[in-house]
């Protein structure tokens, strides 16, 4: 079952028939308009007291390596202004390379690896530049529809430096064949916002002999805005 985006806009809309649960967890009266000066100049501190030794390496969880292949994802935090992000929280999360997460509601048949845990956290430095090691998801079945896989994909949650910053995305693969059967990546309207969702491949980034290298650049707010992935 392939899955057209719908015409225009950066952001998926709050329900979207293809992905079903959006029907039960969507708001069904339209959104209010709020006058809130403040939302968007009180900065956001972030203590980088509350990073624990490799919560930048997810590799680095457990008793040994985690299986499948390892990766360095890094990128840039900007501003609607092209500006860069500092001392800002970025979280990640995604399931192991198996394409299961460690969590009591996931029952997919897939094996839990014990050295993967598959949460991280890291704080921007002054050019908004953030980096982190990890292993590649799998893709996994999830039961919206017949045969339906999701592509492999890493979650991020962003604060930003003000509350009007705050972010919750995807960062997805480049030339995974799973995108056109997505219902959760094509409910992006826009193409350009669709595919700012897709990781680069960096061979710069690449550490030899032991990890791939990915470029994944995060716009908050604006009209070039990283979407919201749902």
């Amino acid at each position: 079952m392939k899955f057209d985006a719908v015409p225009s806009g950066g952001n998926p809309d709050v329900g979207y028939a293809a992905y079903k649960s959006t029907a039960l967890r969507g708001p069904k009266l339209a959104p209010l308009a709020i006058r809130a000066p403040g939302a968007t100049d009180r900065g956001v501190s972030v203590r980088s007291s509350i990073l624990l030794p490799n919560d930048a390496d997810l590799t680095k969880h457990g008793k040994g390596e985690p299986l499948g292949e390892k990766i360095v994802v890094t990128g840039r935090v900007v501003d609607e202004d092209g500006k860069p992000v500092r001392n800002s929280l970025v979280e990640v999360w995604q399931c192991n390379a198996a394409g299961r997460y460690i969590h009591r509601l996931d029952d997919h048949h897939a094996p839990l690896d014990p050295n993967f845990v598959g949460h991280g956290k890291m704080l921007t430095d002054d050019q908004g530049q953030y980096r982190f090691v990890s292993i590649k998801p799998g893709a996994y079945p999830w039961g919206n529809h017949p045969n339906a896989w999701r592509p492999a994909h890493i979650h991020f949650s962003l604060f930003g430096n003000v509350y009007a910053q705050r972010l919750i995305t995807q960062m997805y693969f480049p030339g995974d064949p799973l995108f056109e059967f997505d219902p959760i990546f094509n409910s992006v309207p826009d193409e350009k916002a669709r595919n700012s969702m897709i990781s680069r491949f960096s061979i710069d980034e690449t550490i030899e002999g032991v990890a791939l290298g990915y470029i994944f650049d995060i716009v908050l707010r604006g009209k070039n805005a990283t979407p919201m992935g749902m």
